[in-house]
């Protein structure tokens, strides 16, 4: 019973039904290994042992009567803070938001997640609104790469991703708007989907619009399916939201991906990429071709889109924070506040010039993935970096997250569904990821394919030293 916090989802509610093992059992092992790691990764918010206990309590009574309330009953879930959580201070990792409000509701994806009985360990860490690639604030500190605690988890969601690759819990809830669940996942080596825009529904809305999303971060693809088969059922708040579609993702994970066409550009035609991570994005491809996917290499076609996104997510700023009070603006992370500041110059012309952009970028994409089922590339053209900076390149910390993150905020722009998946490790053992991004709306395929990769490799069974 001392590994249970490393079983996966799909295996402790196989072992609740049969009786293997309780509820009660798993989440002391989670709540444990939270207790043994914690100040040393620092990727917890809170911890909220005691509620997690009672929710545990009544999933085991729940599965001794074989009348489970959903999927995930009675399994250990980790929430970002960015979320909303009934009962729970929402801090966004910043200073300036009063704990003393109501906090009486929960965000669609938890809600959804409640109902079928997860059990809920706590919050895990986020910069300041989730606006930058890395994982530290004002209010929490520095958060900490697992399989090197010198270096960073990368972010937005990184506490979700130091927390999953540590054995804290098998299900863990990211945002991603600019590549923070799949950023965080690459340095990490754990798996994370960012879903099609509107797939799992958000409320309230991100005050960077229409580029964010909502989805799972977990140690196995399986896992990351049976998650989103509970958020991404539909939710009324959210007006941007897809129909519910009705897709299983656990049910044709087998199938395998023999036939597919995969687009591979290694580069995008204008990403520098650190070697060791090229060759271990190569070898990944070269997986996929065993598996029967016929790979091209070929690029996309279209130039950095980083002076869109920038005006796009540099606005959304400007919505969130532009009208804090003075006083309130001095408690922000520095580099957020330069954004705000650098954010008021930007005018309406820039604003819908800049949804233009996108709108090229996005009708390009389309056509493009008319000739494949997928596209992939590096997650990351680099290794986990130093913790508690901004950029890889910058020792005054006033390096852009953006220049280091090209293989990601595209595809927020055209909101496509992607993922990372962990590809191997570096020879300093730092972890690299494979990026998978689908047709629009086609979430299933980038999970299958993900999934493929997976088991025909084992570098999602290793774990962090010392975990």
């Amino acid at each position: 019973m001392t590994d249970l916090h490393w079983k996966s989802a799909a295996k402790l509610v196989k072992g609740f039904a049969k009786k293997k093992f309780s509820p009660v059992e798993v989440a002391k092992a989670c709540l444990a290994q939270i207790e043994r790691h914690d100040k040393a990764l620092n990727a917890m918010v809170a911890v909220h042992a005691e509620e997690a206990m009672v929710q545990a309590r009544a999933s085991e009574k729940r599965w001794m009567k074989a009348e489970p309330q959903g999927p995930v009953d009675g399994v250990p879930t980790l929430i970002k803070d960015l979320l909303l959580v009934r009962g729970w201070p929402t801090l966004r990792g910043s200073r300036t938001v009063d704990r003393n409000q109501p906090w009486d509701q929960d965000a669609p994806s938890v809600a959804r997640l409640r109902e079928c009985g997860a059990v809920f360990l706590g919050a895990t860490t986020t910069p300041e609104f989730g606006w930058k690639g890395v994982t530290d604030s004002p209010l929490t500190g520095v958060t900490r790469n697992p399989w090197d605690t010198t270096k960073t988890p990368g972010g937005s969601s990184g506490g979700s991703s130091a927390g999953a690759a540590a054995g804290y819990a098998p299900l863990t809830l990211g945002t991603d708007g600019g590549g923070s669940i799949r950023i965080p996942a690459g340095f990490a080596g754990i798996f994370g989907h960012k879903p099609s825009f509107g797939r799992v529904p958000a409320y309230p809305l991100s005050p960077f619009g229409t580029v964010a999303h909502v989805g799972p971060m977990t140690r196995t693809v399986e896992d990351a399916c049976l998650m989103m088969n509970v958020i991404s059922q539909p939710d009324a708040r959210d007006w941007t939201s897809l129909p519910w579609d009705g897709v299983d993702y656990t049910a044709k994970l087998a199938k395998g991906i023999r036939g597919l066409k995969i687009a591979y550009s290694p580069t995008l035609g204008y990403v520098d990429v650190d070697p060791e991570i090229a060759k271990l994005v190569k070898d990944a491809v070269r997986v996929l071709e065993e598996l029967g996917a016929e790979v091209v290499e070929v690029d996309p076609g279209f130039a950095d889109p980083a002076a869109c996104f920038r005006v796009l997510w540099w606005a959304g700023a400007q919505a969130a924070l532009g009208k804090l009070p003075a006083g309130k603006k001095k408690l922000l992370d520095p580099a957020l506040a330069d954004v705000v500041e650098q954010s008021m110059s930007i005018t309406l012309d820039d604003y819908q010039d800049a949804v233009k952009a996108r709108g090229v970028l996005g009708s390009q994409m389309r056509q493009f993935m008319e000739g494949y089922d997928l596209l992939v590339t590096p997650t990351l053209p680099i290794p986990a970096f130093e913790a508690g900076k901004l950029a890889p390149a910058a020792p005054d910390n006033t390096g852009k997250w953006v220049n280091w993150t090209p293989f990601s905020y595209p595809f927020n722009l055209t909101q496509q569904p992607a993922a990372s998946v962990p590809c191997g490790f570096t020879a300093k053992g730092l972890p690299a990821g494979l990026h998978l991004v689908g047709r629009m709306f086609d979430d299933r395929t980038v999970l299958n394919a993900a999934h493929a990769y997976e088991r025909a490799t084992s570098w999602h069974k290793t774990r962090p030293p010392g975990c």
